[in-house]
Order: structure tokens, then C-alpha cells, then sequence
């Protein structure tokens, strides 16, 4: 598990990315422009501050990059088979991620909204069950907590 630098695979309209430094959210949007595009749709997952009771400092990711970047592609081409998708992005962050950070963004265009809607959904919950990506919760009173996949 490499946690220091990051592993791309760009091609056939599909842009995948791990990483330890921020997301930019604004090139994977861009990256998904297409002229035959009437809707794109981006989720982003941040790290939020409380969790029911609890008062979150900081997440801590840990990736087996070379698989992370094989899973992404094969639930990239998933959805290509399942919808239309003309263009894809899957990222995430290793490493630290404060609050209010992005750890995580998926996106698609598509010739129609709900396409686009239908398609990004897939990817974000089938990316949190199947990609071998880690997550440590460390609390603000110092406890620390792996989350299972999924969630």
C-alpha cells in the first residue's frame, strides 16, 4: 500500500485517480464535458464533522492503489454497459482528510439527466462495497475507529 503517490489510468473517456493530495472537483467536471452531453452529474464525499454522537477530527485512507485503479475501471465499464455513459471519473484521496475535505468523487455524463443520476449513484455505493480503500475515523477525544466498506 503505497500512501505517497498517486496512480492514475486515463483513457476511452474514463479518468481514475488515487491519490494523497486534494480533489479537484473542477477538472473532473471538466473532464466529463461532452457534446453529446445534456446531463453530467458529480458526487463528492467530504468529511463531516459529527457522526450521532460522535465529533470526527480527521478520516485516514489507505488504498491498495494498483487494485483501487482495476475495480474503479471494471464498475467504470459497468456502467457503460448498464447506461449511456459517454464519459466517467472515479477518485479518491488517500492518506489524511480533514473535515470538509473531499476523500471521494465520482462522475458521468450522459445524453439525459436521469441517466447521469442513475449512473453516478451506481458508481459511488458499488465504489464504497467493492474498492479496496480503508477508512480510519480519529475522533476529536482521541478513540480511532476503522469504518466497514460501504458506509
Amino acid at each position: 500500500m503505497v500512501q505517497g503517490t498517486a496512480m492514475e489510468r486515463r483513457g476511452d473517456g474514463t479518468w481514475l485517480l488515487v491519490t494523497p493530495g486534494p480533489l479537484d472537483v473542477g477538472a473532473i467536471e471538466a473532464s466529463l464535458r461532452d457534446p453529446l452531453a445534456g446531463g453530467i452529474c458529480v458526487f463528492v464525499g467530504t468529511t463531516r464533522q459529527v457522526t450521532g454522537s460522535k465529533v470526527t477530527e480527521e478520516l485516514r485512507y489507505e488504498a491498495f492503489s494498483e487494485m483501487a485503479l482495476a475495480e474503479m475501471g471494471r464498475l467504470a465499464r459497468e456502467a457503460q454497459e448498464r447506461w449511456p455513459v459517454l464519459r466517467s471519473a472515479l477518485h479518491h484521496r488517500t492518506g489524511t482528510v480533514a473535515v470538509e475535505e473531499a476523500s471521494v468523487a465520482v462522475g458521468v455524463s450522459t445524453p439525459h439527466r436521469s441517466e447521469a443520476f442513475e449512473a453516478c449513484r451506481f458508481l459511488i455505493d458499488r465504489l464504497k462495497e467493492v474498492v479496496p480503500v480503508w477508512k480510519k475515523e480519529v475522533f476529536a477525544d482521541g478513540r480511532t475507529e476503522w469504518v466497514q466498506p460501504g458506509r
